[in-house]
This record gives structure tokens, C-alpha cells and sequence, in this order.
């Protein structure tokens, strides 16, 4: 996967942050990355044990809490 570092600060901005480096764009998108990547592991084996192929927006919201 791979986020665009333009919305990383758009997000950041977003938050009332003024400026923002070039390194805390990276660190968010490694950040945002990693916990998408787990939240999408748990919603799809949700799916699977509820014995379906195709992931629902409930297995991600689940996932997510």
C-alpha cells in the first residue's frame, strides 16, 4: 500500500498543525499504513469465519474498535 505523502499533510493541516517536515509525513503514512494492514487482517479473517469471500463494511468497522 502506499499512502500519498501529500495527504499526510493535508491531514496534518487538517488537525491545526501549521508546518509540517518532511519526516512527520513519513512517519504518519508508515504509522496509518501499519494500522490499516492490521485492521484489514482482522476484518478478513471476520469474514472468513463467518464464512464469506467478500469483506463488508461491518467486518472493517468491527476490526477497527
Amino acid at each position: 500500500m502506499s499512502l500519498p505523502l501529500a495527504a499526510m499533510e493535508r491531514l496534518l493541516k487538517k488537525a491545526g498543525v501549521e508546518r509540517v517536515s518532511e519526516e512527520a509525513k513519513i512517519t504518519l503514512k508508515e504509522i496509518l499504513e501499519s494500522h490499516a494492514n492490521n485492521v484489514s487482517q482482522k476484518a478478513w479473517e471476520m469474514a472468513k469465519h463467518a464464512k464469506r469471500k467478500t469483506l463488508k463494511s461491518d467486518d472493517l468497522k468491527l476490526a477497527s474498535k
